[in-house]
């Protein structure tokens, strides 16, 4: 994927382990998922045409 072995992923899990705490981590992962999962259901989605909006209104 990136070249990331085993090792760096848990330098990276300690780091993040550091900077956040265990408490706010799972919070912090939650919000990550849920903001990754709204951008591909953003990029999936057809472009709407906002100029028919606005007529319709």
């Amino acid at each position: 994927m990136f070249g990331l072995g085993v090792p760096e992923l848990l330098i990276i899990l300690l780091i993040l382990l550091l900077l956040f705490g265990a408490s706010r981590l799972p919070k912090l992962s939650r919000s990550i998922g849920e903001s990754a999962r709204e951008l591909r259901k953003g990029l999936n989605e057809e472009p709407e045409d906002n100029d028919n909006k606005k007529k319709a209104k």
